[in-house]
């Protein structure tokens, strides 16, 4: 029992990195490709150790959380199966009628929602900036991001040779670097036009 006067540890976001931890170890259990599995789950358990040790000082709204939960519940999916083999992408493509699976491109939309919010978060924090250039530059940072994971994607199957395509996922694409980005660019604007329609409020600036 917490001692009084002491604030209480919210439980809700305890469950969802523990959700997020189990989710993902259990991925790795039958992975179609080992090496895959461990590049496309790095930023979890990346983001697991950097959260945990940031989040009584800077927690993050409920929304954004949970935007992150299923970020890493997408990444544990492509590494489980590889992005070009997951069935709900197949799934994805036949109801949309596509030319490929498409969970990777769900996954890049992610790409640009997730950094998006959390850039925004930061800046709220940490800035005056406030007002229509904000989410610009939120928007520009998730772009950012997208094409150094471009890069990141490309210099890894190059050290690697072939051992490493599948991560890549190009899927016969020769455009699949400049979609994903697309892909990126259409999910941070959704996540600005999200936080304007739902109204958020400023998050507290860190001390």
């Amino acid at each position: 029992m917490a001692a009084s006067g002491s604030p209480r540890r919210p439980l809700w976001p305890r469950q969802c990195w523990w959700t997020v931890f189990a989710f993902t170890a259990l991925s790795a259990w039958g992975a179609a490709d080992g090496l895959t599995w461990i590049l496309e789950t790095a930023p979890t358990w990346i983001g697991l150790v950097i959260l945990a040790r940031i989040w009584q000082r800077l927690p993050l709204p409920p929304f954004v959380a949970t935007i992150l939960v299923v970020h890493a519940l997408i990444l544990a999916t492509g590494g489980h199966w590889t992005y070009e083999r997951v069935p709900f992408g197949y799934w994805m493509r036949d109801v949309l009628d596509l030319e490929r699976n498409a969970f990777d491109r769900l996954g890049h939309v992610f790409q640009g929602i997730t950094p998006a919010l959390l850039v925004r978060e930061f800046l709220l924090r940490t800035t005056e900036l406030r007002g229509r250039w904000l989410p610009w530059v939120c928007i520009s940072m998730a772009l950012a991001f997208s094409a150094l994971y471009e890069l990141f994607e490309w210099f890894t199957v190059i050290l690697l040779d072939t051992s490493a395509e599948a991560f890549l996922g190009t899927q016969g694409d020769p455009f699949d670097a400049q979609a994903d980005m697309l892909c990126a660019f259409i999910g941070s604007s959704v996540a600005m036009l999200l936080t304007r329609a739902l109204r958020s409020q400023p998050s507290p600036r860190a001390s």
